[in-house]
């Protein structure tokens, strides 16, 4: 260990430091800095927002360090494109100063958070900034991956300024026409002190990639590990064109109706008359250009066929494999088989059917479908619960504690339509009725409150903990629980008047 570390130290200190040869570059796991460097304008904040949300959502931690955020903060009133002039020593001064900041909390959210991945979000334009970062990369063994967009498409240009620059805080009460002036005048400013990546000469040993032109071409150098070449698999499937995403639900099933779960059944008469509808609500929004994707499920597949138009089968996009609880309801797997009733309670992302899936298992089967989305233009999935559920999770930058409970109800089509920093949905409801298969998320599994309920009124006892009662020990034997509780959790329920006495 002190050996990799004086090796470290030598390097860092050498003339023409290489920065492959950091401590980091030894460590297969160290936290990862992606630095975006680039002109104001180039779509650096859509990226590293972009690419946040989807690290976040295949599992791997990771937070936007925004400096135009810190900026505002330290200078309260934006006043003009004077600030980002180079001889400006004063804002020159106080944008060091953030930087500074930001890295800092940059350390603390990769050291002391559970931080793997962090974006710092600037224009890093010049050599010494870069330097600035790489040192203090160094210094807390990360590694550091450069992403920068190069852009000399004035129409590109002049598109990012008006979707972007007008709705900024930096631009709260200005006409679009001052915006656009003042802002060409801040590009102008950072221009002067400019200096591109050089990964021929002089950052020649920078793990790097070149986004030029919003995705026409692409240079890449360098790569490091797994994650860096997750990235750059990402940010070349990504495109800033306008497009919309239809997601729905297949038309209600037989299974729906009859409260099973999975399988293979085909549409209810509801189902069907869903299907026709959605061939209106095609027709009526003129979505001539629409691609149609299916899983390969005969409920979506029956719902596809309605439509009169050429459909993919995918069978990625089948619904997550219930394992041995396929075409059971609730009831009969909480009766056959409670203590995988109540696991998946306690934590539905991570939980796995026995011989099925779990919703971790299911975003990482999707990933393919969100690349092609992210590179195609307007799309219709016709898809499962689970299945929208994750790729609503992705567009909507869930969390994998909310993204089991989002609510995708049967007979309602939803556009995503992803704009500069996000994405915009609407929802409409076709107006066929369906049954409502969601279930809430449980406040304290009620399957556990049951056992110390039954435990209550066999024993009479006020207060019962699993040492003190042999019945309560059966029961949570059988479930699998080894952690005890006090009465209070039931008491709770027994006054909400969600426990009654058989």
């Amino acid at each position: 260990l002190h050996v990799f570390r004086l090796h470290a130290w030598v390097f860092s200190r050498c003339s023409g430091y290489l920065p492959q040869f950091t401590w980091a570059s030894y460590m297969t796991n160290s936290p990862t800095m992606i630095v975006m460097v680039g002109l104001p304008a180039r779509g650096k904040t859509y990226m590293s927002k972009k690419l946040t949300r989807y690290l976040n959502w295949i599992g791997v931690p990771t937070k936007v360090f925004n400096l135009g955020v810190y900026r505002r903060k330290a200078v309260r009133a934006y006043k003009s494109y004077d600030f980002f002039r180079h001889d400006n020593e004063k804002a020159m001064t106080i944008r060091k100063q953030c930087a500074l900041v930001a890295l800092q909390d940059v350390k603390a959210y990769l050291n002391d958070e559970g931080g793997q991945i962090a974006v710092f979000d600037a224009t890093n334009t010049t050599r010494e900034r870069r330097e600035l970062i790489l040192n203090f990369a160094n210094d807390n063994s990360y590694k550091v991956f450069f992403v920068e967009s190069l852009c000399d498409d004035p129409d590109v240009i002049a598109e990012n300024i008006m979707e972007v620059k007008v709705s900024s805080p930096d631009y709260p009460e200005s006409g679009s026409d001052s915006v656009m002036q003042d802002f060409l005048k801040r590009i102008e400013c950072y221009k002067v002190t400019y200096q591109p990546l050089d990964p021929d000469d002089h950052d020649k040993n920078l793990s790097l990639i070149q986004v030029i032109n919003v995705g026409r071409r692409f240079l890449v150098n360098r790569v490091q590990d797994y994650i860096q070449s997750k990235i750059v698999y990402y940010l070349m499937n990504i495109h800033v064109h306008s497009h919309s995403i239809y997601i729905c639900r297949h038309g209600e099933s037989l299974h729906n109706v009859e409260g099973l779960l999975g399988g293979d059944s085909e549409l209810s008469e509801r189902g069907k008359q869903f299907a026709v509808a959605l061939r209106g609500f095609i027709e009526e929004h003129k979505l001539s250009d629409l691609k149609v994707w299916t899983s390969q499920l005969r409920r979506t597949i029956q719902t596809a066929e309605e439509l009169g138009v050429h459909y993919e089968q995918w069978k990625i996009l089948n619904e997550i494999d219930g394992g041995v609880c396929e075409e059971m309801s609730y009831k009969m797997i909480e009766e056959k088989y409670p203590k995988e009733f109540l696991m998946r309670d306690q934590d539905k992302y991570l939980y796995r059917y026995p011989g099925g899936e779990s919703y971790q298992d299911l975003v990482q089967r999707l990933e393919p479908v969100i690349m092609e989305l992210e590179r195609q233009g307007n799309v219709l999935v016709i898809c499962h619960q689970a299945v929208m559920r994750c790729l609503l999770a992705y567009f909507l930058d869930k969390g994998a504690d909310d993204l089991p409970y989002l609510k995708c109800p049967l007979h309602t089509v939803l556009k995503l339509t992803p704009v500069a920093y996000g994405c915009k949905v609407d929802t409409f409801d076709l107006g066929v009725e369906a049954v409502n298969t969601h279930r809430d998320r449980p406040l304290v599994s009620l399957l556990f409150i049951r056992f110390f309920y039954k435990c209550y009124c066999y024993c009479g006892c006020n207060v019962c903990l699993p040492p003190d009662c042999n019945l309560a020990s059966k029961h949570l034997d059988k479930v699998g629980i080894f952690h005890s509780t006090t009465v209070f959790t039931l008491l709770f329920y027994w006054g909400r008047g969600e426990l009654k006495e058989k």
